[in-house]
């Protein structure tokens, strides 16, 4: 069988550790390839960046929390090159005034060299409880957050606070499309998802039970079960 090309897109502070269980256990199906979201400093850019370096003409795409923004203002610039689209621990709005607030207050600390990558007061918005005490899942958290570092940091919120509502585009939405959240996701909770899933036609809804946000890293083996019948569906 022709594997299915998948790009895959992190979210903000991750990198390609968010995917590696979805590369593994995809891998007979999918030849999937993990975007660098972090070199510009609007949502335009990066979905263009990503779009320039794909080694894919189409794919399937699937992106988490930032991830997701950055995969909806893909479908918006290159609807054709888009085969089937996941959109995990994210939202379709735009930033409200508070949230983009927040943001500029993180970008002063970071450019001030207060940069804290992920700490442990902000590890409970991410990860459920249960997980709180896996040692390898938060290391792993901590890592990624280190990776990007605090000038990529800046870029990535930037990206964010200027990125489009997309919920006017939802209904346009033609391709196969799942929605997936995780039942306790503190960042962007269900019922941003379930919007998602009515406003694209078709769309099918998935809750991953005893999840944070950070579900691809958190419940792999449902995640993994979730995205095989979205590719193969």
């Amino acid at each position: 069988m022709k594997k299915i090309p998948l790009v895959l897109v992190p979210g903000l502070l991750c990198n390609d550790s968010l995917w590696q269980s979805q590369m593994s256990g995809l891998r007979d199906i999918a030849d999937s390839w993990v975007a660098d979201h972090t070199r510009s400093a609007t949502m335009a850019g990066v979905a263009a960046d990503i779009l320039a370096d794909a080694p894919f003409k189409r794919f399937a795409l699937a992106g988490m929390s930032m991830g997701g923004y950055i995969a909806l203002e893909i479908w918006r610039q290159a609807p054709e090159r888009v085969m089937r689209l996941a959109l995990l621990g994210t939202s379709a709005r735009a930033d409200t005034p508070a949230q983009s607030a927040r943001r500029r207050a993180l970008i002063e600390m970071a450019s001030c060299g207060r940069f804290v990558g992920v700490s442990t007061v902000l590890l409970p918005l991410l990860v459920h409880p249960d997980r709180m005490s896996d040692p390898l899942l938060v290391e792993t958290v901590k890592t990624m957050a280190r990776k990007i570092g605090a000038a990529g940091f800046i870029r990535q919120q930037q990206a964010v606070m200027s990125r489009a509502d997309s919920l006017p585009d939802l209904t346009r939405i033609a391709c196969t499309t799942l929605v997936m959240c995780g039942r306790e996701d503190a960042m962007t909770p269900l019922d941003r998802h379930e919007e998602m899933a009515a406003g694209i036609r078709g769309a099918h809804l998935e809750i991953i039970e005893r999840c944070g946000h950070l579900s691809p890293l958190e419940r792999p083996a449902a995640v993994n079960l979730a995205m095989r019948e979205w590719l193969l569906g």
